[in-house]
């Protein structure tokens, strides 16, 4: 008896020792991409693609497939030739120019950034009045900000939420309106009558959605 005593506290200790052992440690989180740039040229005071462009834009979108998402930036630049305010528009149609093609080969708008610096930021340092092939350029980055629509379309609460943080950043003066009863309901847990008004109105209003590219739970963006 007092053997088989022994045996159940034996085993009733070892149970406990087993059970108060802390859990393993959580994975650690996946590495973020680092950016990559790619560099489009253009001839002198145009704003056209070449054959070459456009095979340099293809291996951005590829780039862009291949994360899953980012943030890209198409800055526009050209050379000193040129009044400086004419040359900042000729900057934003390059830049214009490189996004549609990015759209063109599958990369969201809605993921995609346009700057024009005119010839203020020159590749190749030179005089006023220098038509340098260089400088006539549009620079694409991607940056490593992936964005996990796993991590984003799992969590319907923390979606609407994020939804209703971006209307308010961009239309901080309406009120009364079928966004702020959308927001509204995503407070209230009403998530499936919320989630579809606000993202209407984020891609309406050429807002980029939480996840660029992506709707509720996790499709490619389409027509509404």
């Amino acid at each position: 008896m007092l053997r088989k005593l022994l045996v159940v506290l034996a085993t009733t200790l070892l149970v406990a020792a087993c059970s108060s052992e802390p859990p393993p440690p959580p994975p650690p989180p996946p590495p973020v991409a680092a950016p990559q740039s790619f560099m489009v040229f253009f001839d002198w005071d145009r704003s056209n693609l070449s054959q070459q462009a456009v095979q340099t834009i293809g291996q951005a979108a590829a780039a862009f497939k291949s994360r899953g998402s980012a943030r890209v930036t198409a800055t526009g630049h050209t050379d000193t030739s040129g009044p400086e305010s004419y040359n900042m528009a000729l900057s934003l149609r390059r830049a214009n120019a490189v996004k549609n093609e990015l759209v063109r080969q599958g990369v969201p708008a809605d993921a995609i950034a346009v700057v024009g610096k005119g010839e203020s930021a020159p590749l190749v340092p030179t005089g006023d009045g220098v038509r340098e092939p260089q400088n006539r350029r549009v620079e694409i980055v991607m940056d490593g900000a992936q964005v996990s629509t796993m991590t984003v379309f799992q969590d319907p609460r923390s979606y609407c939420k994020a939804l209703s943080d971006k209307w308010r950043q961009y239309r901080t003066s309406q009120i009364d309106t079928p966004e702020a009863a959308a927001i509204a309901k995503c407070e209230a847990g009403d998530y499936q009558a919320g989630i579809p008004t606000l993202e209407n109105s984020l891609i309406a209003n050429n807002i980029p959605l939480p996840a660029p590219g992506y709707r509720w739970p996790g499709r490619p963006i389409g027509p509404s």
